[in-house]
């Protein structure tokens, strides 16, 4: 006897396409049997791991036959001394995927809606729509949100706001006075999510620190994630701050153990290695330089970006320049699925591995 077992899904999620994450170098090799691989996709962080953060691994790897802190004391403890927040104002999740996703399954449903910005995070109308609320979704202005046409789309059943602080994957940033502006037209019963997975990057005087902001708005969350510039993506450690009754109905729906020991330990211990940090900003701006100053001589337009990663546009099919760029051994990430069918997005890598998408360029363009 057969089912259709799609139909049988909560109606959200039949309509949804599955996330498309860049694609690994293992699956390259498979493919095309190829041994130099670069890879810009991901927008991970090209230092590979701090060496505290390894040696903090090695310790924990002895106790893996207990389940970890389900609280995560010790870096909850860590993370509230670094921000001079509470403990109590700290949600840990599985990458801060996990916590937007969190904030989704808390506040919002069928009968609910949530704002968002075009061009922004594919993981925010994933997560509204596999919740069953409707999206608002408003049109950007030079690739980045509107932040005045947000607050007025904003309608009597929205229950959650979605501001990423830089944009993936425009890279486009709002500064302080921008924010502030907007979250003093935002309801009180209307939660703001300020994304801020990229803020390592983007720190400076015209932009905001969220987490600055939570005492004036108790409607905010900030989300921040350690697998940007702190260098733990295969780890999967992101967190959010907020208000302590919001971090207490997050719990709730937090699973238990949902950040292992192995990615508790490695956090805490690159959280406190100023040093990697630094060192991996600075290979960001220097790589940023590389890759447009190659962009510019060969031509191609890109959005200027706060981030890790440049959204650069081209004016030829970028589905096959991407497949072209696979056997080149290069691999980027096409964003059409954001709106963005012309433009390619190019994560900051080592000098050698940008010169290696710039030599692809120049061959193939």
């Amino acid at each position: 006897m057969s089912c259709d077992y799609t139909a049988l899904a909560n109606k959200g999620i039949q309509g949804l396409r599955a996330y498309q994450a860049g694609k690994p170098i293992e699956e390259l090799q498979r493919e095309l049997g190829l041994e130099s691989i670069v890879k810009l996709a991901s927008n991970e962080n090209p230092l590979g791991p701090s060496e505290k953060a390894l040696a903090a691994l090695a310790g924990a790897v002895a106790e893996l036959s207990r389940y970890p802190d389900s609280n995560g004391f010790d870096l909850k403890a860590a993370l509230a001394e670094k921000l001079s927040v509470g403990t109590a104002q700290i949600t840990l999740g599985n990458g801060s995927n996990d916590v937007l996703e969190l904030i989704a399954r808390a506040y919002l449903e069928p009968g609910k809606s949530a704002v968002y910005s075009q061009h922004a995070f594919v993981v925010y109308p994933l997560a509204v729509q596999s919740c069953g609320a409707r999206s608002i979704v408003v049109k950007a202005s030079d690739w980045g949100h509107d932040l005045n046409a947000m607050a007025d789309a904003i309608d009597n059943d929205t229950a959650v706001v979605f501001v990423a602080n830089p944009n993936n994957p425009t890279g486009t940033a709002i500064d302080e006075a921008g924010i502030v502006d907007f979250l003093d037209k935002v309801p009180a019963n209307v939660v703001v999510v300020l994304d801020e997975a990229y803020f390592e990057y983007a720190a400076g005087d015209e932009l905001p620190d969220g987490v600055s902001l939570l005492s004036h708005y108790p409607n905010l969350v900030v989300t921040r994630t350690f697998s940007k510039a702190y260098g733990l993506a295969a780890l999967r450690v992101g967190y959010a701050v907020a208000s302590e009754q919001i971090t207490d109905v997050l719990n709730r729906v937090r699973a238990p153990f949902n950040v292992s020991s192995l990615g508790l330990a490695a956090a805490q211990a690159v959280l406190a290695d100023e040093d990697y940090l630094s060192r991996s900003i600075e290979v960001n701006r220097q790589g940023m330089e590389q890759l447009i100053g190659g962009f510019n001589s060969l031509g191609l337009a890109h959005i200027p970006s706060r981030g890790n990663f440049l959204a650069v546009e081209f004016n030829t099919d970028t589905e096959i320049l991407y497949q072209q760029l696979l056997k080149e051994g290069v691999i980027v990430r096409p964003i059409g699925v954001y709106g963005m069918p012309k433009h390619l997005r190019v994560s900051v890598g080592l000098e050698n591995e940008n010169a290696a998408l710039l030599n692809a360029l120049q061959k193939l363009l």
